[in-house]
């Protein structure tokens, strides 16, 4: 009985909002509506879907330059170096088997191909497209793609044989930046060809004295 006078009670106390309860469903709906205007909906439709998302144009790349590399960074991955692990020196080469040989290496997506041949950049047969078939493109290739251009302090190419932050399976290989082949190795990083060029711009003379890739010195400041 207790019970049956509570309901009774709750009931009559609900009488007074009959009306607004009635109501309810419009004002719903009309929530509704200014939610889906709030939530990006059209301005004078707002059932309709919200306008559609383009992504920024990205702008291409810089690159690096493909003379400067065959003639000034190429030959550093050929030449026997010094390797210091732990107590124990000796000599290797990077393009050396069990280091970044394109067949036999293990040292990651680094690889060399140890014969590739030097590309003549003055014959005019010698297009792009042929260049980039070639096993010296190759090697470029795949050496830029362990470079933040513009970046010789987030570079792999550069910090991993200084193992400076990082490991390298093959010891040290630059002692500090100021090895002939580590400043050789900083200035073509820091050195991108001009904003919408190629790796073959003409612009990268500039890295060589005199600025003509196939007389000029490699240039490292």
């Amino acid at each position: 009985m207790r019970c049956q006078l509570t309901i009774a009670y709750r009931v009559e106390k609900l009488k007074p909002s009959r009306k607004l309860l009635a109501r309810l469903p419009s004002l719903a709906l009309a929530l509704g509506i200014c939610g889906l205007t709030a939530c990006g909906g059209g301005s004078s439709d707002p059932f309709s879907n919200p306008p559609n998302v383009s992504n920024p144009t990205v702008v291409g790349g810089r690159a690096l330059s493909f003379a400067y590399y065959q003639k000034c960074i190429n030959p550093i991955f050929l030449a026997q170096l010094q390797v210091q692990i732990g107590s124990t020196t000796s000599t290797n080469s990077c393009a050396g088997a069990g280091c970044h040989d394109s067949t036999t290496g293990t040292g990651g997506a680094f690889r060399v191909l140890p014969n590739a041949q030097q590309v003549d950049l003055s014959d005019p047969a010698n297009t792009p497209a042929v260049i980039r078939n070639t096993d010296m493109y190759k090697n470029f290739y795949s050496a830029q793609a362990a470079v933040v251009i513009g970046s010789t302090a987030q570079s792999r190419l550069l910090n991993k044989p200084l193992v400076r932050g990082v490991l390298h399976g093959g010891g040290l290989i630059f002692a500090n930046e100021d090895d002939p082949n580590a400043k050789l190795i900083r200035y073509w990083i820091s050195r991108p060809a001009p904003a919408g060029q190629d790796e073959f711009s003409t612009a990268s003379n500039s890295l060589f004295t005199p600025a003509d890739p196939k007389v000029g010195a490699c240039n490292t400041q």
